[in-house]
This record gives structure tokens, sequence and C-alpha cells, in this order.
């Protein structure tokens, strides 16, 4: 009752449509003071408070992703036993698992021969003779496994650690702990290079968590990203525009106060603004001299290769610019990914040929301009293939047994990590899950991956969920 009139008490409803605004103040003055902070923050260091649970090593991710399945027996895990038995029955030198194809045929030794690179001695096989050279900067772990030898469920597996549908993301967790270091591009981008995975988009999902975080996909060509060219007549109009969504945003926010769908449309909207004018100067690649696009394979004969490279040189202007997260697919090269269920030798040396020069220079660019330190690069696809032709010039897929490679963030350069059986085959010292993997990242950008958690269903959801091990000597 108030000055002799009763009044009606407020309903849950109605408390939080009235606070909705300082609820908003509350959080626009904590992005400001995190934004303040950051500012006085010197370059590389994070200030206590923004996410890290310890010292970070690395602030940003390149994961270089080789949709199909490398085979690691022709590209970084050397096994001369393959080259003596060649051609002989593979059932009578060991036991051979059932394969996705139950289609074997022969022992086959490598198309491509192996040499020694950097004081090293890095096995690295002819497929990368330019990556090759950067041995030195390379941390090669050769006792990687899966838990499914089918492309769908293992790219789940590799990108989300469920080989189940609909989690979110590997980049999409960095997003939602790390937030970008640059409000004006998403924390999360994959450049596509025509290639899909299989699973498609849901590899890049945010799931569970807020869908402002999920990734977002950049086209190779220009314009990367669909409507990035402002419709209207001049920047006046266009901010009129956007006053109006705002208004309009707000009003509909009111009527439904937690609805992540709403308030991760407002925080979309915003950032597609800012990428109107942040997109057109990333692309715009004038500044570059000739000589780096050269170097990047910019002017290479072989088209898949002008693709890569494009897409190598956005990455590092991606990382330049405070992206967390950059993920590169694959160029079509018309062959099936690195798939090579058959016509081993072309479809890899296909692969390989697009790939190949544009790493290389990407790696050379990143340490020249002092980003390599602070930029782990994921090299790798989502599992690998056998020792044994599938037919007679192919090879099925393998999980029991493959090789990625890492550089920067504060990896140990130049070593080589787990070992596989004398055919390549299974991993028989220092077994790598993807569980580990997964953990390694996040410790290496400052975050316990056993306390990066979201509540979801009732329960503390996690990207390595119960498992997940830090392989200390995977770090420099």
């Amino acid at each position: 009752m108030h000055c002799g009139r009763f009044l009606r008490p407020l309903t849950r409803r109605d408390m939080l449509e009235r606070c909705a605004n300082g609820f908003g103040l509350v959080a626009l003055s904590a992005l400001l003071a995190e934004q303040q902070g950051q500012a006085a923050a010197p370059p590389g260091v994070r200030r206590a408070g923004s996410g890290l649970h310890h010292p970070a090593r690395a602030r940003q991710v390149i994961f270089l992703y080789m949709d199909g399945g490398p085979s690691q027996v022709d590209t970084f895990d050397y096994k001369p036993l393959l080259e003596k038995y060649h051609g002989q029955d593979p059932h009578r030198v060991f036991k051979v698992e059932p394969t996705q194809f139950d289609n074997v045929g022969k022992v086959m030794a490598s198309p491509w021969k192996f040499r020694r690179h950097g004081q090293s001695g890095l096995w690295v096989s002819d497929l990368f003779p330019h990556v090759a050279k950067w041995a030195d900067e390379l941390c090669v772990v050769r006792s990687l496994v899966s838990k499914f030898p089918e492309h769908t469920s293992a790219n789940y597996f590799l990108h989300t650690g469920s080989g189940l549908q609909g989690r979110p993301s590997l980049g999409a967790w960095l997003s939602y702990g790390l937030g970008s270091l640059n409000q004006n591009l998403p924390a999360f981008v994959v450049l596509n290079g025509g290639l899909i995975p299989p699973g498609g988009l849901d590899n890049f999902n945010s799931g569970f968590l807020p869908a402002a975080h999920q990734g977002s996909l950049f086209r190779a060509g220009n314009p990367p990203v669909a409507n990035i060219r402002p419709l209207e007549s001049n920047p006046a109009q266009q901010r009129d525009k956007l006053s109006l969504i705002r208004q309009l945003d707000r009003a509909a926010a009111r009527g439904f106060v937690g609805e992540d769908a709403v308030e991760s449309a407002i925080a979309n909207y915003e950032t597609a603004f800012r990428m109107q004018s942040a997109v057109p100067e990333l692309m715009a690649l004038q500044g570059e001299t000739s000589t780096t696009l050269q170097r990047y394979g910019f002017e290479a004969k072989y088209e898949p290769t002008r693709i890569f490279a494009r897409q190598c040189l956005l990455a590092r202007r991606l990382i330049e610019r405070g992206v967390r997260f950059v993920e590169l697919t694959c160029p079509n090269i018309g062959a099936d990914r690195w798939d090579q269920h058959s016509n081993l030798r072309s479809g890899h040396e296909g692969n390989a040929r697009a790939v190949d020069q544009p790493i290389a220079a990407l790696l050379e660019d990143l340490k020249k301009r002092g980003l390599l330190d602070t930029t782990l690069v994921v090299w790798g696809g989502e599992f690998g293939r056998t020792p044994f032709a599938q037919g007679s010039d192919g090879r099925d897929h393998n999980q029991y047994g493959f090789t990625m490679w890492l550089a920067g963030g504060g990896v140990k350069a130049g070593s080589v990590y787990g070992e596989t059986d004398e055919w390549g085959y299974k991993v028989v010292k220092d077994r790598v899950e993807i569980h580990d993997l997964h953990a390694l990242i996040l410790h290496l950008l400052g975050v316990d991956h056993k306390r990066l958690t979201f509540r979801f269903g009732g329960r503390d959801m996690r990207l390595t969920d119960v498992h997940g091990e830090i392989h200390q000597a995977l770090l420099g």
C-alpha cells in the first residue's frame, strides 16, 4: 500500500524487464573496464581476471586442417621396413585390424623419398620441400589416435571433442573463454578454401555455448562474406539504420531477458556492422609486396596453390588483427581431399602441392614479424592411413596411429614426440588422444581445460569431457 492506494506487486517478468537496462549497464561497464585494462597492458600480456588460469605461452591459433586424413607414412613418419616388405601380404607380417572398406591389399612402401632436414634431423618426405626448410620449428607428434574410423564422427571428434553432432567447436570454446583481441572481427574465423569437411558446418558450431561464439565462415575470394558491402548510399544513412535496429533490438530484448537467440542476434548485428569496415581493409592486399605474394604462391600455375596462398596470407593478417582462432580448410584439387582410397600418388601430390609453399611462407612471415612465439600453428587431419594398400594403389583409414605437427606458441621446436610401430600402423609409445591435443592447446593459451566449463543439461560441460592429459614433453 502506498499513499492510500493498493499497488499490484511486481511479477518476476516485470522486475526483469524494468531492470534489464541496469543489467546492460553493468555488463557494459565490465566490458569497458576490460578494454581499458587491456589497453593499458603491454603487448602480449593479459591482465589478471581476463580469463587466464596461468601465464599463456600463446595468444592465438591457426589450424591448418588437412581434410580427409593425410598418410603419416608418406609425410612425416618414415618407415623403411615398408620398403623391405613392399608387395607382401600384410596378414603374414602383422595383425590387420578391420578397415573402413575391408579391401586389404599388399604392404605398400611410400612412393616418396624421405630425407633428414635441419639441425634437428627431422624426417620429412619429398611431398613437402618447402615445409621441410622449417623442420627446426616443428614439433611433430607421431602418436595421435582417434576413436572413430569414419570421416563425419572423426571430424566432430577432432573439432569438438565428441563424435556426436552438436557440440561446441574448439574455436567456439576459445572465443567463449578468451574472447577476441579485436572487437571489429569475430574471435573465431574459418577460411574456406572450397571444401567443407564431412559433418558440415557443425564442425564450427557453438553448440550449447552462446551462438555469438560460432565460427564465421569466410570464403577465399572477394568478397569473403555475403552482404559485407553497405547498401546505403552514405555512412550517415547506415548509422541511422543501425540506430533503428538497436532500438528495435532493445525493445525485443526487454521481452526476452536472458534468451541466447535474441542476445546473440543483437551481438552479431553489432559485429556485422563493425566488420563492414574491418573486412574490406583485411582483404586489401595492395600493401603486401610482390615478393611476399610470390613467396606465398600467388603466381603459381596450379590454381589450388593460389587459393591456399590467399588463405594463408589472410590467416596471417587475421592474426595481426587479433582474431583468436583461425581455421583453414583445403582447396578442391579435383580429388577426394587427402582421402586417397585409390590413386595415392596423384592425390597426395596434388594436395601437398596446394599447401606446401603457402604454409612455409606463413611460417616465415610469422617468424619474421615476431608472431610465431605467440601463435600456435597446428597441422593435421582427422586420422591417418594404413601402411598396406587398399586395392592396389590407395590407403584406407587408420585411427590407430597418425601424425600431426605443431609450431610456435610455446611448443618444443625441432622435436619428435611419440612412436608408431615399425610399420607406422599403431602407436607403441607416448599415445596422444584428441582430448590430450585439445588440453594442450588450451594450456598453451593459458586455460586449464578442467576449469573451462559451461553449465548445460544439469552438468558442467567442457571441451575435454572428463579426459585430457598435458604431455609436458611437448612444451618448449
